[in-house]
């Protein structure tokens, strides 16, 4: 069997392998494209979050030192011995109150922008609240100043009132007793018209005066307390001391002060009920231990340790030739 040599050729198969890797390395260069904007896209968000971490944390620390610094100016007005009361402890609870919520945003790991922002409006209004709280803390210790200075002031003021007090006292108590001196001694009385009289006492009880020492039986002596405007009425003791002619004291009942401190003894004493301002006649009878003694008697009279008044009674011997 032969064949034509005029048969018509057939045609050749196409080779689509370049197409195919065409769009292969097209699709390869699409991807990493995608995968390097992505990774690009990805580090910008990444980078972003960085910037805001950062800013956040710079803010949340800018926060922290001024809140510090708000805490330790708080701490420094309550640790200052000050005793906050009323009105000023109840600022203080605020303080207290801000301070805890600050506290309580600030440490917090992921604290919003909103809450930092509230954060730092709380902030300005602490720092507000203490500086309100320190000028009223000045003012107060401006004002006890003002009062411990005063109260020193009257404390030295009384101390010098009390000393002028304690001196007028004493000078009062001084012209006192200088008045009372004075009247002591104003209102010592005063004897006049001393008289003694020597008497004999007859069997039938009459007296019958006598000049005799042998005959006397006793005295009788009589005198007037002169007027005094300043003794007071009432009953008066009136001393009366009989001295012997040798000087001795006669018939002595006992012993009085006098004003220069020495014991005076008497030998009688008188209570008189006396009147101010009248003169009053005293007139009393003294008869001696013993027989009287020829000589000169002399009769002193005191009051208020004072001699008043002096008189003298000459007894001479009796009987004939003196016996």
């Amino acid at each position: 069997m032969s064949y034509s040599s005029n048969a018509a050729p057939q045609p050749q198969q196409k080779d689509n392998r370049k197409t195919i890797y065409a769009l292969l390395i097209g699709a390869l260069v699409l991807t990493w494209g995608y995968l390097i904007f992505d990774k690009s896209k990805n580090k910008e968000i990444i980078t972003q979050k960085e910037i805001q971490y950062v800013n956040v944390s710079n803010a949340k620390d800018s926060l922290q030192a001024l809140f510090n610094d708000a805490s330790a100016r708080a701490d420094s007005l309550t640790g200052s011995n000050v005793q906050l009361t009323g009105a000023l402890a109840q600022k203080n609870s605020e303080i207290l109150k801000l301070r805890s919520n600050i506290g309580s945003i600030l440490k917090k790991k992921n604290a919003t922008d909103a809450e930092l922002k509230q954060a730092k409006e709380m902030i300005a209004e602490l720092n507000g609240k203490i500086d309100g709280l320190f000028a009223e803390i000045t003012k107060l210790k401006g004002e006890n100043q003002q009062l411990t200075s005063a109260n020193q002031q009257l404390s030295t003021e009384k101390n010098q009132l009390t000393t002028e007090k304690g001196e007028l006292q004493t000078n009062l108590s001084k012209t006192q007793a200088e008045k009372a001196n004075v009247e002591d001694l104003a209102s010592t009385l005063h004897a006049s018209n001393i008289a003694v009289e020597a008497v004999k006492v007859k069997s039938n009880g009459s007296q019958k005066e006598t000049s005799s020492a042998k005959r006397a039986d006793l005295f009788i002596i009589s005198c007037s307390l002169d007027e005094n405007r300043v003794t007071p009425s009432g009953k008066k003791t009136i001393y009366v001391s009989v001295l012997n002619p040798d000087g001795t004291p006669s018939g002595t009942e006992g012993s009085f002060k006098s004003r220069d401190g020495s014991d005076v003894a008497y030998s009688n004493k008188v209570e008189v009920d006396y009147t101010t301002g009248k003169i009053l006649p005293v007139s009393f009878s003294w008869k001696p231990g013993a027989k009287f003694q020829a000589g000169e008697y002399k009769i002193l009279i005191y009051h208020n340790g004072f001699k008043i008044g002096e008189g003298k009674k000459d007894l001479k011997k009796g009987g004939f030739l003196g016996l």
